[in-house]
């Protein structure tokens, strides 16, 4: 196979390697598609390793793809030629890659490869904040701090399609049309977000900065999901309004979950998103598609923000 590799200097080349042959209930995957995030990045820089049963030096958190081949004691409802796409630890940015079968979702009809290779980190992630932390509901108000990129395009249209009341924060007003055509019902600048209030969930993807203004806006018995900090990890907060908001704050991350609960996530966003995805209630915003042999490109694109979408890795 050939596949991303991360050298010790940061960076990144292109290697050939053999394929990987799949263990007990483990799916070998023919990748087509593999989106860029924000942990590659950090993983290219050391500081976000991979965990024990995924590749240490090939990144990538999602993929979509061909099932070519089962390990022993595969029962899933999946076989080869299978349109597939998985949230997995690492070795995404590879022409294959081994998933456990209990991570894989199928690829919907008429949806492309590309499409798929970038929804399930971002998808999976906003719908595990909104719904299984949040319990976000029909009409609810929520705020989604960093709305244009990859998790904040996706949180607005799950939010949107259970029927929220969706306020949107992006810095550039460049994207605010874009963000709004996505379903928020309101796209404003972090500076406007600090006059506004009445929000029951927030989800904030930028990070220590917002807390303060999150806590003041929030509802009684309102929630907050961290899973976004890079504008920084720290914050002040007034203990004291959040005991009388009665308020909650959660954090959160996918990538070192053991299995059985990345296969809950995954069986959650199957039921409903998936289908959501399939009738074109929800899209991925393709922003820029790339080769292998293109990688520091699109991670150059990538870090350079100012962008709405994703940018997918292709293999062919």
């Amino acid at each position: 196979m050939r596949c991303v590799a991360i050298k010790p200097d940061g960076a990144l080349v292109v290697e050939d390697r053999d394929d990987p042959e799949p263990g007990r209930q483990e799916v070998l995957v023919a990748v087509k598609a593999a989106g860029l995030n924000a942990a590659d990045l950090l993983q290219r820089r050391g500081f976000y390793p991979a965990p024990p049963d995924s590749p240490p030096d090939i990144p990538g958190l999602e993929l979509a793809g061909e099932v070519v081949a089962l390990g022993p004691g595969v029962l899933s409802r999946f076989r080869p030629g299978s349109r597939v796409m998985a949230l997995v630890g690492g070795g995404a940015q590879a022409t294959h890659a081994l998933v456990p079968e209990q991570q894989l979702m199928a690829v919907p009809d008429g949806v492309s490869f590309g499409e798929a290779g970038g929804f399930p980190e971002a998808f999976t992630t906003a719908h595990d904040a909104l719904c299984t932390q949040c319990g976000l509901s029909t009409g609810e108000r929520v705020a989604i701090h960093g709305a244009a990129g990859g998790v904040g395009t996706a949180a607005v249209q799950i939010a949107h399609g259970l029927g929220a009341h969706v306020t949107a924060t992006v810095r550039d007003r460049a994207r605010h049309d874009e963000v709004r055509a996505l379903g928020a019902d309101e796209v404003i600048t972090p500076d406007e977000f600090v006059q506004t209030s009445g929000y029951d969930v927030i989800l904030e993807l930028v990070g220590g900065p917002n807390m303060e203004a999150n806590l003041n806006a929030l509802n009684t018995g309102g929630r907050i999901s961290v899973i976004g900090v890079g504008a920084g990890g720290s914050a002040n907060l007034n203990l004291l309004a959040l005991m009388q908001k009665r308020a909650a704050i959660y954090g959160s991350t996918l990538r070192a979950r053991p299995l059985d609960q990345k296969a809950d996530a995954a069986r959650r966003v199957e039921a409903d998103v998936v289908p959501l995805l399939a009738d074109g209630r929800v899209r991925v915003p393709v922003l820029a598609t790339y080769g292998l042999d293109e990688v520091e490109a699109a991670y150059d694109r990538f870090a350079a923000g100012g962008k709405l979408g994703k940018i997918v890795l292709t293999t062919t």
